[in-house]
């Protein structure tokens, strides 16, 4: 009978609850431009659904390599798009940013992937003509200095994880066949090999993003979202609607 497929049960289609509209931002890395021009896209979008509730969910890294990290934690701060109710997921990069805000020894790591460029953003500069670590421990006093009392405050409140309906959103991934509620956070954002290699049934759909795609990546127990705004000049909203999904993009 198995070889014939007679008892096999097919999943019935991921969904997200009724009259619930889910917007999944990618991942920004300082292109306040991008963001600009796709909150406009999703405003335009929802036109219509005012009945229906509105969520709009950022799966993390607001900061590093692109020029414009103050610039799009301002928006997201200053800017929430009305009528929507708001999830902001932690990226391991504004972990890395809070691990050089508290233990200057991790700013070698940290700048070699893009913390430079939110130096950058912050008015923090660092002397060629100082040895590495005082350089360092200069650079963490300013920035300290500069960063306002908001933004530390939006990057120590940052969700690890958010669910709705059939879907679960995260930064990098999961780490496959252990339970949700037992996910580290080591693995929620720098996990990537052997989630993104899995074909194994998470019980949720994992929407995500970490891992760059030059296009959103459709797989049959997860949906990537981070087409690398910070080189690519695309910026990608995943937008789901009961069983149906489509995609928004910001292009420069």
């Amino acid at each position: 009978m198995r070889l014939f497929g007679f008892g096999r049960r097919e999943r019935a289609p991921y969904s997200v609850p009724r009259h619930t509209r889910v917007y999944a931002v990618g991942d920004i890395h300082g292109r306040a431009d991008l963001l600009r021009d796709l909150q406009a896209m999703i405003l335009e979008d929802a036109t219509g659904y005012d009945e229906f509730r509105k969520v709009i969910v950022y799966i993390g890294d607001y900061v590093d390599r692109g020029l414009q990290s103050r610039e799009v934690i301002e928006l997201l701060l200053d800017s929430p798009l009305p009528g929507f109710e708001v999830v902001y997921l932690k990226g391991n990069h504004e972990a890395l940013m809070l691990d050089f805000l508290e233990d200057v020894k991790s700013g070698p790591g940290w700048l070699e992937i893009g913390g430079s460029a939110t130096l950058f953003s912050y008015g923090v500069s660092m002397s060629d003509q100082l040895p590495l670590a005082k350089r360092l421990a200069e650079a963490q006093s300013e920035l300290k200095r500069q960063l306002p009392e908001r933004h530390l405050h939006f990057l120590y409140n940052l969700s690890l994880q958010h669910s709705e309906g059939d879907y679960l959103f995260v930064h990098a991934g999961i780490r496959p066949r252990k339970p949700l509620d037992g996910q580290t956070e080591q693995d929620l954002l720098w996990i990537r090999g052997e989630f993104l290699e899995s074909v194994v049934d998470h019980g949720k759909m994992v929407v995500h993003g970490h891992s760059i795609t030059w296009e959103p990546e459709v797989r049959s127990n997860r949906i990537g979202i981070d087409t690398g705004a910070f080189a690519s000049g695309v910026l990608t909203c995943l937008i789901l609607n009961g069983t149906d999904h489509k995609f928004l993009q910001a292009r420069q």
